[in-house]
This record gives structure tokens, C-alpha cells and sequence, in this order.
């Protein structure tokens, strides 16, 4: 069997073969760190996390590469709002990204490359653009000559005539054509700046990733990835420069994710809709998230709601029963017979159906519906009055497998912080109470949990070890 890819570069799925046998080179844009993310950052970082265990799954050595934008606009308001420089705040939210990802089973990427540590190479892509004619300055600015690409659009499946005709140019641009975007801009007072051939200036949004893509992982890649939103322009002008600058075919394979609604609309701050990881993880498995993203094909939309959530958690459960009903099983011959040969034989089938529901676009819905379906048939098995040991570890085992390659876990549930703030509250009342050996028990549960306490005049903090 092989693995089928949509590829938004031809809009049809495709069968992979990668740069070089054995090997993927994959890039995912990461977030924009001026705050905790929200629940749209968290669709590709679950979906392309799950990309990359399944390619690994399947035999492949995979090198995995997803940014920060650690200096733009909104990084520059949030500073200036907070009275902090952008640093700081691109430092502290990037710890956060860190925190609500791996609570989300994402495993970290290879490589995690930011702006700020990479400035000298983009300024080097941007000159050499300037220096083959694709790119000019102008007044500190220096901007990407759209029209000397003729591939461009290729991407969204857009003409450049029709691209014309809704471009409109700004107050004060500086450009020679009103499709022409920005590839440095020049500092304006009180911003961060960085010298360049150009003046003092900062990098604009696209050619970060063309610059860091190239540097970490070579001038064509096998798979780039991220939100539906991104493909244009930010992935079509990613295309542009980096195949003008190289004349090599960036990426063979584009692949993006479905958007995201919040009780059927579109989530937007002016809403009052905007959810995030941080928030909703303090009060939900984080697991439960994950399987609830990973219920829906990736290409498509999907609308999140608190009643979706708690739907999709009572069947994370009705699994997680099965798993622990088989692990508790206490009576079980170790002999086996021809008919427990038949239920393996079935486990076996079922295995083969979630292969290829992978292989077909990643279809993670379709492969969690054969989870449910080795589910079922574990509780059947168990309704058996004689039981194997060989065929309960085989349903175990293949539980564990599976749920791994999508980086969920049957184990022991994440603790959330309403649980935690609960403990500490029964801890303070047998203080209260002088039943200092209750006390130091729910301490003691709580550091098995890797939660830290510390006890001050103003009350009981605590905080994750």
C-alpha cells in the first residue's frame, strides 16, 4: 500500500514519493507568538503532528521543521501595550506554545527556528532577490516584483489578472505595482529594527519561511503545511520568492487544514468567540481535544462547541473502558485455541482497515471509526467464557499501537486544574481540621501528580514540575 496526499498544488490527491527514499523534509508554519494560542493554531499542530507520526509509523525517518514569527505588527503592539520589548513577550508566549502543545501530545519539531536567530540569513535571500532582478528598494523598503514570476498564483488557482483587479494600493505605498509584497520594511520610530543593506528595518511576514525552509531542510522540501488561510497569499509568496531565488520547485506536496467554527461561526475576537488552548485545557483532557480534532478529516471544517467536546469525551471513555476492562481481566487461559485464532484473525483485519484509512489522505476520522470497531469487538471478546491471555495482550497491545500513531493515550487522564485547586482546598481544611497525616497523604498524591506546592501568607501556590 502507499500513501495518497491531496496536494493543494494540483487540488487532487497524489501518490507520495518522497526527495529521497526513505526521508521527508516537512515544514509546518508555526504560530505568530504575541499570546496563548487559540484553538485554530491547535488544528495544524495536531494534524500535521499526526502527519508526522504516521509517516514515522510507516517506516520513514522524517525531519520536521515549524517556526515562530517572533517580530511583526502584532508582536510590536502587544510590547508596546505592555510596556515590555518584543523579546520578552515573543520568549514568554513561546514558553506557552511549548506547554499547551505538549499537553496536546505534540511532539516538539526538530527544529524550532525564530526570525530573531535567523535575521542574517533572510537578509542574504532578500539581497539575492534584489541582485537577480526580482526584487527592488524603495525608500527602505524592498518589495518582490510579482509579475517577474509567471508561475505566480499557481497555488490559490488564481490568475494574475484576477488578482488585479481586487489589489488595491495603500496611502503612502511605495510600490512599482500594486501586487508587488513586501519582503523588508523599514523601522518606523519606536519599533524593533535589525541593519541591512537597506537600512534600519525589520523582515516582512513571507520570506521567513522561504529563508528558514531552505536553510533547514533545502531548497525543495517533500511537504508544506498549514491552515487553509495561509494559502494565499503567505504560501503562494512563499512559492514566488524561494523558486524565483532557486529556480527549483519549492515543495512537491502542499497540504492544509480545514478552518475552524465556534458554535457555527466563524471565531473572530470581535465575536466574543475567541477560545483558547490555555483556557480550555484547564478545564478538559487535553486528550479529549485531540481526539475531538482528530474526528474530522483534516481538509475539512469543523465546529467546536462545549456540547461537541463533552459528546466527544463520553466516547474517548466508552474506549478507555474497553482498554482497562481487558487490562483488569483476571481470568484468562494461557492456552489458545483455533477460536481465539478467529478473534485475532478479526483484530488483524481490523489493523489492515486502519492502515488504509491513513494511507488515504490521513483520514483520521475514518481510523478513529476503526478504533471504535476494535472496541466493540474487544467487549465482545470478553463476554467469552473462556478467554486467552495471548489474544487479550493482542487487543492491549494493538490498543496502545494504534492510539500512538495518532498521539493519544489510554492512560492515566491529564489532571486539570479545577481537580488540583480541589485537592489543595482538602488539604487546607485538614490543616484547619489538625489531621496532619490527611494533609501530608494529599500532598504527597499531589507531588506523585509532578504538582509543586508552596505554602505563603497569602495562601497555598502551585504550580506543574
Amino acid at each position: 500500500m502507499t500513501i495518497q496526499i491531496y496536494n493543494t498544488l494540483s487540488r487532487k490527491k497524489e501518490t507520495f514519493v518522497p526527495l529521497e527514499e526513505g526521508k521527508v523534509k516537512m515544514y509546518v508554519c508555526g504560530p505568530t507568538v504575541y499570546n496563548y494560542i487559540h484553538i485554530g493554531n491547535a488544528r495544524p499542530a495536531i494534524v500535521f503532528d499526526s502527519v508526522r507520526r504516521y509517516m514515522e509509523y510507516r517506516g520513514f525517518k522524517v525531519k520536521y521543521v515549524s517556526n515562530f514569527t517572533d517580530v511583526d505588527d502584532k508582536l510590536i503592539r502587544a510590547a508596546n501595550q505592555l510596556g515590555e520589548d518584543v523579546p520578552t513577550i515573543a520568549n514568554r508566549f513561546i514558553d506557552a506554545y511549548f506547554e499547551d502543545v505538549s499537553a496536546l501530545g505534540c511532539k516538539k519539531a526538530d527544529v524550532h527556528p525564530r526570525v530573531m536567530e535567523n535575521m542574517d540569513i533572510i537578509i542574504d535571500f532578500i539581497s539575492r532577490l534584489v541582485d537577480k532582478g526580482f526584487a527592488y528598494e524603495s525608500e527602505g523598503d524592498v518589495y518582490f516584483r510579482t509579475r517577474s514570476f509567471d508561475e505566480y498564483g499557481k497555488l490559490s488557482h488564481q490568475s494574475i489578472d484576477d488578482l488585479q483587479v481586487g489589489a488595491r494600493i495603500e496611502v503612502g505605498d511605495k510600490k512599482e505595482d500594486d501586487l508587488d509584497f513586501a519582503l523588508w520594511k523599514a523601522a518606523k520610530e519606536g519599533e524593533i529594527y535589525w541593519e541591512s543593506p537597506w537600512g534600519l528595518g525589520r523582515p516582512g511576514w513571507h520570506i521567513e519561511c522561504s529563508a528558514m525552509a531552505k536553510k533547514y531542510l533545502g531548497e525543495t522540501i517533500d511537504i508544506h503545511a498549514g491552515g487553509q488561510d495561509l494559502t494565499f497569499p503567505h504560501h503562494e509568496n512563499e512559492i514566488a520568492q524561494s523558486e524565483a531565488l532557486n529556480g527549483k520547485l519549492f515543495s512537491k506536496y502542499w497540504m492544509h487544514n480545514g478552518y475552524i467554527n465556534i458554535d457555527n461561526e466563524k471565531m473572530s475576537k470581535s465575536l466574543g468567540n475567541f477560545v483558547l488552548v490555555h483556557d480550555i485545557i484547564k478545564k478538559h483532557n487535553p486528550q479529549v481535544l485531540r481526539f475531538f480534532m482528530l474526528s474530522v478529516h483534516y481538509r475539512n471544517p469543523i465546529n467546536y462547541s462545549e456540547e461537541l467536546l463533552e459528546s466527544t469525551k463520553a466516547a474517548f471513555e466508552r474506549i478507555k473502558t474497553s482498554y482497562q476492562n481487558l487490562i483488569h481481566r483476571k481470568e484468562a487461559s494461557t492456552n489458545l485455541t483455533d477460536h481465539d485464532q478467529e478473534w485475532l484473525d478479526k483484530l488483524t483485519n481490523l489493523h489492515e482497515q486502519f492502515i488504509e484509512a491513513m494511507d488515504d489522505d490521513f483520514n483520521t476520522a475514518l481510523a478513529i471509526s476503526v478504533l471504535f470497531d476494535i472496541s466493540k469487538l474487544a467487549n465482545y471478546y470478553l463476554l467469552e467464557k473462556n478467554t486467552s491471555v495471548e489474544v487479550i495482550n493482542a487487543f492491549t497491545n494493538k490498543f496502545d499501537e494504534l492510539f500512538g500513531v495518532l498521539g493519544l493515550t489510554l492512560g492515566s487522564e491529564e489532571v486539570v486544574d479545577e481537580d488540583i485547586d480541589a485537592l489543595i482546598e482538602q488539604r487546607n481544611q485538614a490543616r484547619k481540621d489538625r489531621n496532619f497525616q490527611l494533609s501530608d497523604q494529599i500532598r504527597d498524591q499531589l507531588k506523585e501528580m509532578n504538582i509543586i506546592l508552596e505554602d505563603t501568607p497569602q495562601g497555598t501556590r502551585w504550580k506543574r514540575g
